[in-house]
């Protein structure tokens, strides 16, 4: 095992095969499971309410993405595994466990296949069900899935980084431009809030060494048949805003009505990022840390 603590990188290697990740906080452990496009980088800053809530943040990086090599791992349950793997190399008997966007999939199955790692599962914004991206205008393919338009995203990313905001929560969410203009603002005006957009921006701008792990998750995605969330017996909530159009909302509405007992919070109008920029996005994360602590 490399090591590194507190938000620096770690490999750890796994019965299933090294796992690259970062560690932040100390307390009851908490697992984040990364979206498509995503890495350790973007479930750092999105798990930084974690930390500061008192529990020990666990980011590892999905087969594909910065610091996990595909290899054989491809499979939905072989990447569910893996997660369990990881667990038991770093020798906690059970976890939390938060998915975001396309780490649902894996993060359900570990929930079916595992649940006597998973003391509490959220999932928010999370991929439930077969999923087919949304269609992109030609613009968006170039900036995303092009050398210069990554580089021109960095570039905004740091010297412009209203205007990216703006574009990456216009992108994540059916907003008018009222709505859009109030949300931005209230990403610039807290730190932690910019801080998650922009790094999914610079995510995004890095698709050169995420593409393997993209392509995987969308093609096995599409090939779900049935993740059987039914089986779920861990305390669940499922979070999921009215507005987003990356993975549209009947896929919260589909965990909350099958997996058993599972509370759900719909997010009025809220984007693929309403957990973090949205009105209610604070008293949001409040009720992620509750549902956590009575079962860490």
């Amino acid at each position: 095992m490399e090591s590194g603590e507190n938000g620096a990188g770690e490999t750890v290697d796994t019965d299933l095969g090294p796992v690259g990740l970062v560690r932040a906080g100390s307390g009851p452990p908490v697992l984040m499971i990364h979206g498509t496009p995503g890495g350790t980088d973007s479930s750092l800053a999105m798990g930084r309410f974690l930390v500061a809530g008192g529990f020990h943040l666990i980011a590892p990086a999905r087969p594909g993405y910065p610091g996990t090599e595909l290899g054989e791992r491809q499979t939905i349950d072989d990447q569910a595994d893996l997660h369990a793997a990881l667990l038991d190399a770093l020798g906690i008997e059970r976890a939390a466990v938060i998915t975001w966007s396309g780490g649902g999939p894996s993060g359900y199955r570990l929930a079916v296949r595992h649940p006597e790692k998973v003391s509490a599962l959220t999932g928010f914004a999370s991929v439930s069900k077969r999923y087919t991206p949304p269609d992109e205008s030609l613009d968006e393919r170039l900036i995303e899935n092009t050398s210069a338009g990554n580089w021109l995203l960095r570039m905004l990313a740091r010297h412009a980084p209203k205007s990216t905001v703006s574009s990456t929560l216009a992108a994540e969410g059916d907003l008018d431009r009222k709505e859009l203009k109030a949300l931005v603002e209230e990403a610039m005006s807290d730190e932690d809030e910019r801080n998650v957009v922009l790094t999914m921006a610079m995510v995004v701008a890095d698709h050169k060494n995420r593409v393997g792990g993209m392509e995987n998750d969308l093609a096995r995605f599409g090939e779900i048949e049935d993740l059987q969330l039914e089986r779920i017996t861990a305390p669940s909530l499922i979070i999921h805003g009215t507005a987003d159009i990356d993975v549209t909302p009947d896929h919260g509405d589909h965990a909350a009505a099958t997996i058993p007992g599972a509370d759900f919070l719909a997010m009025d109008r809220g984007t693929h990022l309403s957990l973090f920029v949205h009105p209610e996005a604070g008293a949001a994360r409040q009720r992620v840390l509750d549902h956590f602590r009575p079962v860490t």
